[in-house]
């Protein structure tokens, strides 16, 4: 099944039914008086969260949804039957937005969750209801009111509790598989992750979910390489896991190049808890090694004072293909995800205040 995390659709609700002009009609009744029952409402166009869905992927072959008209009344006063719903199914981690992209109209969270997003119009009034002291015989009866029709965003933020990130080929990819069920494509080149995966971790009793997302290189923010439109799927997440290729040229200034495309794209992605860890650690010698360590170190030391949220002075050293130091770093990333869990379920007046 591809991945699609983002669907621009067209919806629109059903129109009321129409009013009918009706006369009771029985034999020995002369005057039997009007009987034209009043016309249904239109269906809604409605968002329902469901299980079983982690992408968009329906909402590429069909990007218009129409809800039906309501019943027209009937004689005999009848009324009409209300139109048939228009339901977008959508998987947890969903938003949903205005044409304009930025305005919000529903976040879907939980699975079960209903918003209406159109309604549809009221039935139109049979000459019935029209009927007074003075006019006992009304020709007349109400349209079906039209239904609302607009364009919307749909947008997929992945429900994660960490997060991985880094630049192209730092074993991003290599770790989720070394941690977790999932089955990424490796391979030793760069942007082989084209989208994000996610994988279970379990340790004992502990387990956790964790996101994969494509590497950032110097300019993501602007669109270069496959832009940082992937940092979505880990706004959710309570942790990241920043991994630094041990083989590159200068683990500073690859830390600090990922570090200001997570500023630049805001969302309070800066702020969060970051475990860092230098990766590959088994394919450079121990000098080189001991200079990437040094030059990592600097670099976290000069990127402004430590948070309570928690960017540890020394980066964390692994290997996800010989396993060295994967342990450490998943134990990292729960008591990590532990404290967010705590400060959540804190009252608002016992968290910590932070300038």
């Amino acid at each position: 099944m591809k991945f699609l995390d983002q669907a621009r659709v067209y919806v629109r609700s059903g129109d009321g039914g129409a009013g009918c002009v009706s006369f009771r009609r029985e034999k020995f009744i002369e005057f039997g008086g009007p009987d034209g029952g009043d016309g249904g409402r239109g269906g809604d166009v409605v968002a329902l969260c469901v299980e079983g869905l982690n992408t968009l992927i329906d909402y590429r072959y069909q990007q218009h949804f129409k809800a039906k008209t309501g019943t027209h009344g009937m004689g005999k006063n009848r009324a009409g039957g209300r139109g048939a719903d228009a339901v977008l199914k959508l998987p947890v981690g969903a938003q949903i937005f205005e044409e304009d992209e930025e305005t919000l109209i529903a976040d879907m969270t939980e699975v079960g969750q209903r918003v209406v997003i159109c309604k549809g119009g009221n039935g139109g009034f049979g000459n019935a209801h029209f009927t007074t002291s003075t006019n006992r015989a009304p020709r007349r009866a109400n349209p079906g009111q039209v239904g609302e029709e607009r364009t919307i965003v749909l947008r997929l933020k992945l429900i994660a509790d960490a997060g991985l990130i880094g630049l192209p080929n730092a074993g991003k990819s290599t770790f989720l598989a070394a941690v977790t069920a999932a089955k990424p494509k490796i391979a030793d080149y760069p942007f082989t992750t084209l989208h994000p995966g996610l994988g279970v971790v379990r340790s004992g009793d502990r387990e956790f979910v964790l996101a994969d997302i494509p590497g950032l290189i110097e300019g993501a923010h602007e669109g270069h390489g496959l832009g940082d439109r992937f940092l979505g799927h880990i706004e959710r997440c309570r942790a990241l896991l920043h991994l630094i290729d041990a083989t590159g040229e200068h683990a500073g200034k690859d830390y600090k190049i990922v570090r200001a495309e997570l500023a630049a794209y805001g969302a309070g992605l800066a702020e969060k808890p970051e475990i860092i860890a230098l990766s590959k650690i088994d394919a450079v010698d121990a000098d080189h090694l001991k200079k990437q360590r040094e030059r990592l170190k600097r670099a976290i030391a000069s990127s402004g004072p430590q948070t309570d949220a928690g960017r540890q002075a020394a980066p964390l050293m692994l290997s996800s293909a010989s396993g060295a130091g994967v342990k450490e770093a998943l134990g990292a990333l729960f008591n990590a995800i532990e404290a967010q869990k705590a400060l959540e379920r804190a009252p608002q007046d016992a968290r910590p205040w932070s300038p």
